[in-house]
């Protein structure tokens, strides 16, 4: 997966999640919405983190293919530098 095809994928994440939240919170379908809602945000921070990683390793002569997703749980667990 190359940089053109991460970005892509968080086009059509994005996409998706202007989607869900414009179509509103009904009901009905409130609580797969709000978990669908989460599940993309997760998939679009783990895709930006794989993003940076392969700019990080080209911008430093590192082998931009050798960058891996990280699990979900790490990507999420970060903490804002102070």
């Amino acid at each position: 997966m190359d940089d053109q095809d991460i970005l892509g994928r968080i086009k059509a994440l994005v996409e998706e999640e202007h989607d869900l939240r414009s179509a509103g919170d009904d009901s009905a379908r409130g609580g797969a919405n709000a978990a669908r809602l989460q599940r993309l945000e997760q998939n679009l921070d783990q895709c930006w983190d794989l993003l940076r990683q392969r700019r990080a390793r080209s911008e430093f002569g590192d082998d931009p293919d050798k960058a891996a997703p990280r699990p979900i749980s790490q990507v999420e667990g970060y903490l804002p530098r102070k």
